[in-house]
Protein backbone atom coordinates (compact mmCIF):
# COMPACT_ATOMS: atom_id res chain seq x y z
CA UNK A 1 0.00 0.00 0.00
CA UNK A 2 1.53 3.41 -0.94
CA UNK A 3 2.63 5.63 1.89
CA UNK A 4 0.46 8.67 2.54
CA UNK A 5 1.96 12.12 2.07
CA UNK A 6 1.31 14.78 4.71
CA UNK A 7 -1.69 16.34 2.92
CA UNK A 8 -3.30 13.02 2.04
CA UNK A 9 -2.58 11.80 5.55
CA UNK A 10 -4.35 14.83 7.05
CA UNK A 11 -7.47 14.09 4.99
CA UNK A 12 -7.30 10.45 6.04
CA UNK A 13 -6.92 11.44 9.68
CA UNK A 14 -10.01 13.66 9.50
CA UNK A 15 -12.06 10.91 7.92
CA UNK A 16 -10.82 8.38 10.43
CA UNK A 17 -11.76 10.65 13.33
CA UNK A 18 -15.21 11.18 11.87
CA UNK A 19 -15.91 7.48 11.40
CA UNK A 20 -13.76 5.89 14.05
CA UNK A 21 -15.81 4.17 16.72
CA UNK A 22 -13.73 6.05 19.29
CA UNK A 23 -13.76 9.59 17.86
CA UNK A 24 -12.22 11.09 20.95
CA UNK A 25 -9.97 13.91 19.73
CA UNK A 26 -12.15 15.20 16.92
CA UNK A 27 -15.25 15.40 19.06
CA UNK A 28 -13.29 17.23 21.80
CA UNK A 29 -15.40 15.56 24.51
CA UNK A 30 -15.69 17.00 27.96
CA UNK A 31 -13.32 15.20 30.29
CA UNK A 32 -16.04 14.76 32.91
CA UNK A 33 -18.15 12.68 30.53
CA UNK A 34 -15.26 10.34 29.93
CA UNK A 35 -14.54 10.19 33.62
CA UNK A 36 -18.08 8.89 34.03
CA UNK A 37 -17.51 6.34 31.29
CA UNK A 38 -14.32 5.19 33.00
CA UNK A 39 -16.26 4.81 36.24
CA UNK A 40 -18.78 2.69 34.32
CA UNK A 41 -15.99 0.42 33.11
CA UNK A 42 -14.76 -0.03 36.66
CA UNK A 43 -18.30 -0.85 37.78
CA UNK A 44 -18.74 -3.38 34.98
CA UNK A 45 -15.49 -5.15 35.83
CA UNK A 46 -17.01 -5.96 39.22
CA UNK A 47 -20.37 -7.17 37.90
CA UNK A 48 -21.10 -10.88 37.82
CA UNK A 49 -24.77 -10.97 36.78
CA UNK A 50 -26.90 -9.46 34.05
CA UNK A 51 -28.96 -7.68 36.69
CA UNK A 52 -25.82 -5.96 37.99
CA UNK A 53 -24.91 -4.94 34.45
CA UNK A 54 -28.42 -3.63 33.86
CA UNK A 55 -28.20 -1.46 36.98
CA UNK A 56 -24.79 -0.08 35.98
CA UNK A 57 -26.02 0.62 32.46
CA UNK A 58 -29.14 2.38 33.74
CA UNK A 59 -27.02 4.58 36.00
CA UNK A 60 -24.55 5.66 33.30
CA UNK A 61 -27.40 6.18 30.83
CA UNK A 62 -29.07 8.62 33.23
CA UNK A 63 -25.79 10.35 34.09
CA UNK A 64 -25.12 10.98 30.39
CA UNK A 65 -28.53 12.60 30.03
CA UNK A 66 -30.61 9.78 28.55
CA UNK A 67 -33.81 8.13 29.70
CA UNK A 68 -33.68 4.67 28.09
CA UNK A 69 -31.21 2.02 26.96
CA UNK A 70 -31.58 -1.28 25.11
CA UNK A 71 -28.77 -3.81 24.66
CA UNK A 72 -29.87 -6.70 22.47
CA UNK A 73 -29.20 -9.22 19.74
CA UNK A 74 -31.38 -8.65 16.68
CA UNK A 75 -33.42 -11.82 17.01
CA UNK A 76 -36.65 -12.94 18.63
CA UNK A 77 -35.24 -13.25 22.13
CA UNK A 78 -38.23 -15.35 23.21
CA UNK A 79 -37.11 -18.11 20.84
CA UNK A 80 -33.37 -17.93 21.55
CA UNK A 81 -31.89 -19.01 24.85
CA UNK A 82 -28.47 -17.52 24.01
CA UNK A 83 -29.66 -14.08 22.93
CA UNK A 84 -28.80 -11.01 24.97
CA UNK A 85 -31.40 -8.40 25.89
CA UNK A 86 -31.22 -5.83 28.65
CA UNK A 87 -33.36 -2.68 28.58
CA UNK A 88 -35.39 -0.23 30.62
CA UNK A 89 -37.98 0.67 28.00
CA UNK A 90 -41.60 1.03 29.15
CA UNK A 91 -43.21 -2.38 29.71
CA UNK A 92 -45.92 -1.64 27.18
CA UNK A 93 -43.42 -0.88 24.46
CA UNK A 94 -41.34 -4.02 25.09
CA UNK A 95 -44.46 -6.21 25.06
CA UNK A 96 -45.76 -4.68 21.82
CA UNK A 97 -42.27 -4.92 20.25
CA UNK A 98 -42.17 -8.67 20.94
CA UNK A 99 -45.74 -9.25 19.81
CA UNK A 100 -44.91 -7.63 16.48
CA UNK A 101 -41.78 -9.77 16.06
CA UNK A 102 -39.60 -6.70 15.56
CA UNK A 103 -36.34 -8.16 16.88
CA UNK A 104 -34.90 -8.65 13.40
CA UNK A 105 -37.08 -6.14 11.52
CA UNK A 106 -37.05 -2.97 13.61
CA UNK A 107 -35.75 -0.12 11.39
CA UNK A 108 -33.08 0.87 13.92
CA UNK A 109 -31.83 -2.72 14.07
CA UNK A 110 -31.80 -3.00 10.27
CA UNK A 111 -29.85 0.24 9.94
CA UNK A 112 -27.27 -0.92 12.49
CA UNK A 113 -26.63 -4.00 10.34
CA UNK A 114 -25.36 -1.67 7.61
CA UNK A 115 -22.64 0.12 9.57
CA UNK A 116 -19.96 -0.52 12.16
CA UNK A 117 -20.14 2.92 13.79
CA UNK A 118 -22.80 4.53 15.95
CA UNK A 119 -25.55 6.63 14.39
CA UNK A 120 -28.32 8.94 15.49
CA UNK A 121 -31.86 7.80 14.75
CA UNK A 122 -32.46 11.09 12.98
CA UNK A 123 -30.23 9.76 10.18
CA UNK A 124 -32.36 6.66 9.52
CA UNK A 125 -33.85 8.09 6.35
CA UNK A 126 -30.35 8.52 4.90
CA UNK A 127 -29.50 4.91 5.76
CA UNK A 128 -32.69 3.06 4.80
CA UNK A 129 -35.70 3.39 2.56
CA UNK A 130 -38.26 3.55 5.35
CA UNK A 131 -41.45 1.64 4.70
CA UNK A 132 -44.89 2.63 5.92
CA UNK A 133 -44.51 -0.05 8.59
CA UNK A 134 -41.15 1.41 9.69
CA UNK A 135 -42.72 4.82 10.16
CA UNK A 136 -45.52 3.27 12.19
CA UNK A 137 -42.95 1.65 14.48
CA UNK A 138 -41.11 4.95 14.99
CA UNK A 139 -44.38 6.79 15.63
CA UNK A 140 -45.41 4.14 18.16
CA UNK A 141 -42.11 4.57 19.99
CA UNK A 142 -42.62 8.33 20.22
CA UNK A 143 -46.11 7.81 21.63
CA UNK A 144 -44.54 5.67 24.37
CA UNK A 145 -42.27 8.57 25.27
CA UNK A 146 -39.17 7.32 23.42
CA UNK A 147 -37.54 10.25 21.64
CA UNK A 148 -34.36 10.74 19.63
CA UNK A 149 -31.69 8.11 20.11
CA UNK A 150 -28.24 6.83 19.26
CA UNK A 151 -27.35 3.22 18.41
CA UNK A 152 -23.98 1.48 18.67
CA UNK A 153 -23.82 -1.60 16.38
CA UNK A 154 -22.24 -4.84 17.61
CA UNK A 155 -21.06 -7.22 14.91
CA UNK A 156 -19.24 -10.35 16.07
CA UNK A 157 -18.37 -13.10 13.55
CA UNK A 158 -20.44 -16.22 14.18
CA UNK A 159 -23.11 -14.40 16.20
CA UNK A 160 -26.35 -12.63 15.39
CA UNK A 161 -26.04 -8.90 14.87
CA UNK A 162 -26.68 -6.81 17.95
CA UNK A 163 -26.60 -3.27 19.23
CA UNK A 164 -26.77 -1.03 22.26
CA UNK A 165 -29.14 1.93 21.93
CA UNK A 166 -29.73 5.00 24.06
CA UNK A 167 -32.83 7.18 23.81
CA UNK A 168 -33.89 10.49 25.22
CA UNK A 169 -37.44 11.29 26.26
CA UNK A 170 -39.78 12.57 23.56
CA UNK A 171 -39.09 16.18 22.71
CA UNK A 172 -35.46 16.15 23.90
CA UNK A 173 -32.72 16.63 21.32
CA UNK A 174 -29.50 14.69 20.86
CA UNK A 175 -26.35 16.84 21.00
CA UNK A 176 -23.04 16.03 19.28
CA UNK A 177 -21.16 16.00 22.60
CA UNK A 178 -23.08 12.85 23.58
CA UNK A 179 -21.87 10.68 20.73
CA UNK A 180 -18.31 9.66 21.69
CA UNK A 181 -19.18 8.69 25.30
CA UNK A 182 -22.20 6.71 24.09
CA UNK A 183 -20.08 4.88 21.52
CA UNK A 184 -17.76 3.73 24.28
CA UNK A 185 -20.47 2.81 26.76
CA UNK A 186 -22.43 0.85 24.14
CA UNK A 187 -19.44 -1.14 22.93
CA UNK A 188 -18.16 -1.89 26.43
CA UNK A 189 -21.60 -2.86 27.75
CA UNK A 190 -22.23 -5.26 24.88
CA UNK A 191 -18.84 -6.88 25.42
CA UNK A 192 -19.56 -7.26 29.14
CA UNK A 193 -22.91 -8.94 28.37
CA UNK A 194 -21.27 -11.30 25.90
CA UNK A 195 -18.65 -12.31 28.45
CA UNK A 196 -21.38 -13.23 30.88
CA UNK A 197 -23.26 -15.24 28.26
CA UNK A 198 -20.42 -16.99 26.45
CA UNK A 199 -18.50 -19.65 28.34
CA UNK A 200 -16.12 -19.98 25.40
CA UNK A 201 -14.34 -16.76 26.40
CA UNK A 202 -11.19 -17.48 28.32
CA UNK A 203 -10.82 -16.00 31.78
CA UNK A 204 -7.05 -15.82 31.32
CA UNK A 205 -5.91 -12.19 31.03
CA UNK A 206 -4.51 -10.97 27.73
CA UNK A 207 -0.91 -9.81 27.92
CA UNK A 208 0.42 -7.32 25.37
CA UNK A 209 4.05 -6.36 24.96
CA UNK A 210 4.95 -2.74 25.69
CA UNK A 211 5.18 -1.98 21.96
CA UNK A 212 1.84 -3.65 21.25
CA UNK A 213 0.24 -1.61 24.03
CA UNK A 214 1.77 1.60 22.65
CA UNK A 215 0.38 0.84 19.20
CA UNK A 216 -3.09 0.00 20.52
CA UNK A 217 -3.14 3.16 22.66
CA UNK A 218 -2.17 5.38 19.72
CA UNK A 219 -4.63 3.64 17.42
CA UNK A 220 -7.35 4.34 20.00
CA UNK A 221 -6.46 8.04 19.73
CA UNK A 222 -7.29 7.86 16.02
CA UNK A 223 -3.70 7.67 14.77
CA UNK A 224 -2.98 5.92 11.49
CA UNK A 225 -0.21 3.31 11.14
CA UNK A 226 1.86 6.00 9.40
CA UNK A 227 1.46 8.42 12.34
CA UNK A 228 2.19 5.71 14.91
CA UNK A 229 5.37 4.75 13.05
CA UNK A 230 6.60 8.35 13.11
CA UNK A 231 5.80 8.74 16.83
CA UNK A 232 7.50 5.48 17.86
CA UNK A 233 10.40 5.72 15.40
CA UNK A 234 9.69 2.38 13.73
CA UNK A 235 8.53 1.34 10.28
CA UNK A 236 4.88 1.34 9.25
CA UNK A 237 5.13 -2.41 8.63
CA UNK A 238 6.33 -2.95 12.21
CA UNK A 239 3.33 -1.03 13.54
CA UNK A 240 1.01 -3.19 11.44
CA UNK A 241 2.68 -6.30 12.82
CA UNK A 242 2.29 -5.16 16.43
CA UNK A 243 -1.39 -4.37 15.89
CA UNK A 244 -1.96 -7.70 14.13
CA UNK A 245 -0.55 -9.56 17.13
CA UNK A 246 -2.75 -7.52 19.46
CA UNK A 247 -5.80 -8.41 17.34
CA UNK A 248 -4.87 -12.09 17.55
CA UNK A 249 -4.43 -12.01 21.32
CA UNK A 250 -7.86 -10.44 21.79
CA UNK A 251 -9.49 -12.51 19.05
CA UNK A 252 -10.74 -9.48 17.08
CA UNK A 253 -10.19 -8.06 13.62
CA UNK A 254 -10.68 -4.30 13.95
CA UNK A 255 -8.79 -1.42 15.52
CA UNK A 256 -11.86 -0.17 17.32
CA UNK A 257 -12.59 -3.58 18.85
CA UNK A 258 -9.05 -4.09 20.09
CA UNK A 259 -9.26 -0.65 21.73
CA UNK A 260 -12.56 -1.59 23.39
CA UNK A 261 -11.05 -4.82 24.77
CA UNK A 262 -7.92 -3.04 25.97
CA UNK A 263 -10.00 -0.38 27.73
CA UNK A 264 -12.27 -3.03 29.21
CA UNK A 265 -9.46 -5.07 30.79
CA UNK A 266 -7.38 -2.07 31.89
CA UNK A 267 -4.48 -2.53 29.45
CA UNK A 268 -4.99 1.11 28.48
CA UNK A 269 -6.91 3.80 30.34
CA UNK A 270 -9.27 6.52 29.21
CA UNK A 271 -6.79 9.26 29.97
CA UNK A 272 -4.17 7.43 27.88
CA UNK A 273 -6.58 7.79 24.98
CA UNK A 274 -7.57 11.38 25.76
CA UNK A 275 -3.97 12.60 25.88
CA UNK A 276 -2.86 14.57 22.80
Amino acid sequence: MPREGPKQHERTRSLRCAWNALPLRCAQPRVEKFSRVEAFVNDVRRTSTEEDLKEALAAVTADLGFRYFALTHHVDVRASGNAIRLHNYPDGWAEWFDEQGLGAHDPVHRASNLTSVGFAWSSLEQMLVLTRRDRQVLDAARKEGIGDGFTVPAHVPGEAHGSCSFARASGETLGPDHLAPLQLVGALAFEAARRMKRERFSSAPVRLTDRQRDCVMLAARGKSDWEIARILGVSEATVGEHLRHAYERYGVGKRTLVAVHALFDGTIGFFDVLSP
